[in-house]
This record gives C-alpha cells, structure tokens and sequence, in this order.
C-alpha cells in the first residue's frame, strides 16, 4: 500500500515511492487542536470512575499516587503521541509504517481497538438520549414506581429494589436474567441508539472542519454544566459532609499497592493513549506547533477536571448520604413512637439512637417484636458505599436529583453534560478510524459521506444486539475488549520510538518541529520510567485475570430483596 508522508525525519527509515499528495486539511487554530484533545480526554471516566477511586483509595490521599503517576507516565506518553502525529501529519497505521515497515501492525492494532471501543461506547449515548427523553416529565419517572396491573399499589419489584434501580434496569435495557436468555429488541432503545449514530455522523462527515466547529461546544459546555452543578451541589443540605469526606485522606491506604495500580491505570486510560486518536489529532497540526507545551496543558487539564467532578460528585454523594441518613433516622423515630406510644416531642433525630438503647433495656419484650425492622442509621456507612460506572451515572445521581427542588431542570442539565462527553469521546475514536484509511490511497476514495454513512448503519445494525436483553454484552465489550491490547500497544510505542527508530533521532525530529531538544526529565521518562510502568501494569493484569478464575458478570434477579444483582460464570 502506497502512502503519502512527510519528507523528513522519521522516513529515514522507510524507503518509499514519491507521490503529489494534496494538502493535508490542518486545524484553523491551536485552540481548536487543543479543545478537540480536551473533548475526546475528557470522558465519562472522569466523572464515574476518578471519584469511585478517590472513595476506595483514601480520599484526599489517593492524589497523591494520581499526581505522581501523571508525572511518570501520563504527561510523557501524551507527548510521545502528539510528536508522532504531527511530525508524520498521517494517522496511526501510516504514522508507524514510516518508521518501520514491521511496525504497521501497531497502527492497524490502534484502529481494531478503537472499532471495538466505538462498537460499544454509543451505546452510553442512547441510554443518555432515553434518560434525557424521559427528564421532561412532571414527576421524573424513576421517582416512584410504577403501580401493578391490578392498580392496587405499586410493582413489587420495583419496591424490593428502588425506583431508580428499577428505572434503570427494566425500563432503560429491559435486562433479562440472564445473557442466554434473549429479552428482545428494546425499540425505545433502538432509536436512541439510531439518532446517537447519527449525531456522530453528522459530526465527521466533514472531517476535521466539521470536528473543529464541534469541539467548541463539547469540550466548553461540560465545564458550564459542572459550574452550575457544583453552586448547586455544595448548596445541598448535607454537601459539605461528602467534600470533607472526599478532602480527609487514609494515608495508610499509601501502602497498598492495589492504590498505586488504580492510580496509574486511572492516568492511563483517562488520557485515551494507544488508540491512535491523539496521533490522529495532532496529524492536523501545523509543522512548528508547540504540542509540547499543549501535552502540557491538556493533561493537567484532564487531571484538574477529575478533581472538580470529584468535588461535584462528592457534594452529591454528601447530600445522598445526609438525606438517607435523616430518612433512615425519621424511620426509626416513628417506629419507637408508634410501638411504645410516646409523644411526638420525647424523641427526636439527635436522640433515637439512644432511645432504641434505652427501650430495649427498659421494654425487651416489647422491643423484641420490633426488632426485625430496627436499622443501624450511619452518615459513615451511607457514605462509605462505593459506586462506579453505569451505577453512579444512572442511579446513584439519579436518586440525588429525584429529591433537588426543580429535579427536571438539574436531570436535564446532567444528562446533556454526559451526552457531550460520551459524544467528545466518540468523535476522537471515529477519528482514530477514519484518518488513518484517509491516509491509504487504495481507500480514500471509498471515503465518501455515503461510504461514510453506511459505515455508521453497519455498525448501528451490529449495535442493536447491545440492545437486547439487556446491558450484558455491553459489560463484556467494556472489561474484556482493550484494556491489556491498550497497555500492550502503547508499551510498543514507547519501545519502538526509542529503541527501534532510536531516542536520539526522535531528538532531532523534535528538534526540527520545536527548535529545542526535550530536556533530561523527558527522555529519563520514555527510555525507562514509563516502559516499567506499562510493563508492570501489563504483568499486573494477566496475573490478575488469571487469579480471577472463570470470567463473571452481573445479572439482575428480581427475587433478590436488597441489591437484586447476583454474579453468573461465563461459560
């Protein structure tokens, strides 16, 4: 396959045809490059994954480990990506067929992990869709439940678990109870999926100039939403409670290792390194632009929106954990004044506790009899229980919003912020996609919008068995498609930069883009820092597969009283 490269640098060691390629479309400004590697970075991770670590791992504490990760090896394999791309001005398959021909199997393993991450990350966007649909409602419907067939009270299902819950997993993916079991197509779903392919469509079918009218929005209005969120949030009865939580760090959870594991895992893959977007990106750069100090700029960008999220998501968690708290208080106050026949003023939610104590001691058969019903009410307990992913997005922040005064205006301002997230994130991994099959002339005539657009049917037809029976298959693509392919490729990179093609090479190509050498920190980073870490992480993950024994997954079982998820083997 013949491609079209620049004339210096890393060619040296490819020998090629020459060809008159056109000139390459470029980003109108630095900015644009800048807001575009801010909206695909910035994604759903930071806002369900980074507060779900910073609760297991010490609070406070865990930035520090996070910090010093972004040190080691975030900020250097950024850079490495976008001095690529934009020195190569092609996307990844090209970009390291050119500085070896044995190493075309990198870009092409890009482009496979992103067709595998695009085949399942829409997927989010239509529950965004189905949830935002449904925030235009008098009474947001995972508010209560809704009543039996008999209209004699409300499901019984949906009492046993809890109207966000219920929401979630039978009327959004209308989830089997089991993966063999097929639910059927789920057609409300099916046209959110529909019009999520279609949104992304329409925002490459122009490529980078459409990419770069787009990106203003989805990079800026998360921020805004967030702002508004975050006046909101510490404006809650209770908010406080979750930000001290959040900013009081466990230092002993310093000498765990697993904490050092989730912090440079969380750098790594919160970044988007190894799918070959950022090298897609930063090919649309102009030949002197300063990607060093936007490598920089972005991924201390990225790290600082995780902190803010946090803070958003903890002044939520704070108001989650004070309102049930109080409600689980309120619960037990009625219970001993219903069961002893005191008066309304004898007991109060600053005394029950020590009521419950002194009416066992005092009335121990009467006691007894309410015994079964009596809970251990904890602010600690509520807010010590960790949620990530999809259970934080879709039901931890949805039970928040169904108790905040004018709960439609903040559910319709939360789902949007995912829905440009999720959709700034899509756009870089079409991207990664496209510009790399641009780039090969045997196909770039296939580019065409209508090539382009049943490229999108396809995947939309595949897609729609993400939308039977549930979100299992999703769950699959999600644990299972690119987490070791990632580590491995970007292990590649940094190995084959540096000892394949050669440091003191890729030296003077940066020399040549930047006029200045990079200084002794980056190449300590990229000769051996960061390929330890890749490496470590890399072992780290086989090690545990292989401990984990046969492969799980979550399954919803309605007759389950509490959570109503059991776990069920792979076979």
């Amino acid at each position: 396959v013949k491609l079209c490269v620049p004339p210096s640098g890393f060619i040296r060691k490819l020998p090629l045809h020459s060809c008159n390629k056109e000139a390459r479309p470029s980003w109108d400004s630095p900015m644009q490059f800048v807001l575009a590697c801010v909206s695909y970075a910035v994604g759903l991770g930071n806002v369900w994954r980074f507060p779900y670590l910073c609760q297991m791992h010490g609070g406070g504490g865990f930035l520090i480990p996070y910090l010093l990760m972004l040190i080691l090896e975030g900020i250097p394999l950024f850079y490495i990506e976008l001095a690529i791309g934009q020195k190569m001005r092609l996307g990844s398959i090209g970009a390291w067929m050119a500085i070896s021909p044995y190493l075309g199997g990198l870009g092409i393993a890009s482009v496979v992990t992103s067709m595998y991450l695009c085949l399942y990350y829409n997927v989010i966007n239509a529950w965004s869709f189905w949830y935002l649909f449904h925030s235009f409602q008098s009474v947001l419907p995972w508010a209560e439940c809704p009543v039996n067939a008999n209209r004699t009270g409300y499901l019984e299902e949906c009492e046993v678990a809890s109207p966000t819950q219920y929401f979630f997993y039978r009327e959004t993916l209308n989830i089997s109870s089991s993966i063999d079991e097929n639910g059927g197509l789920h057609m409300g779903q099916a046209l959110c999926l529909l019009l999520a392919w279609i949104i992304v469509y329409l925002f490459i079918v122009r490529g980078v100039k459409s990419t770069g009218v787009v990106v203003y929005f989805t990079a800026t209005f998360p921020y805004v939403v967030l702002i508004i969120y975050l006046i909101r949030g510490v404006t809650l009865h209770g908010a406080w409670n979750g930000v001290k939580y959040m900013f009081t760090p466990k230092l002993e959870q310093l000498v765990n290792p697993q904490t050092w594991i989730n912090a440079a895992t969380q750098i790594f893959f919160s970044l988007g390194l190894g799918f070959g977007s950022l090298i897609a990106f930063s090919s649309y750069n102009h030949h002197n632009n300063d990607f060093e100090k936007q490598a920089v700029i972005i991924s201390l960008i990225n790290s600082g929106t995780s902190v803010f999220a946090s803070i958003v998501t903890f002044s939520i968690y704070g108001f989650k954990a004070t309102f049930n708290y109080e409600s689980c208080l309120e619960r037990m106050r009625l219970l001993c004044l219903n069961a002893f026949d005191l008066s309304e003023e004898s007991i109060s939610a600053g005394n029950v506790t020590e009521w419950i104590h002194y009416l066992n001691i005092t009335h121990p058969e009467s006691f007894a009899a309410i015994a079964s019903k009596i809970e251990h009410c904890s602010l600690e307990a509520e807010l010590d229980t960790a949620v990530e992913g999809t259970g934080l997005a879709f039901i931890v922040y949805s039970e928040a919003i169904k108790n905040m005064p004018l709960s439609q205006l903040w559910s319709v301002l939360y789902f949007i912020m995912l829905l440009l997230l999720g959709m700034g994130s899509m756009l870089g991994n079409v991207t990664a996609i496209i510009t790399p099959l641009a780039d090969i002339k045997l196909l770039s005539r296939s580019l065409s919008s209508e090539i382009l657009l049943s490229r999108c049917s396809l995947c939309l037809c595949f897609l729609l068995e993400f939308v039977r029976s549930g979100n299992y298959w999703f769950t699959i693509f999600n644990e299972y498609a690119a987490t070791l392919s990632l580590l491995f490729i970007v292990f590649l990179e940094v190995i084959s930069v540096c000892y394949v093609y050669g440091l003191r090479r890729f030296e003077r190509d940066i020399e040549d883009m930047l006029g200045h050498r990079p200084n002794w920190y980056w190449k300590v980073m990229w000769a051996a820092v960061s390929p330890l870490l890749l490496f470590s992480l890399f072992i780290f993950y086989i090690i545990n597969y292989i401990q984990g024994g046969t492969p799980t997954y979550q399954a919803w079982d309605k007759d389950l009283v509490r959570s109503a998820i059991k776990r069920k083997h792979i076979y």
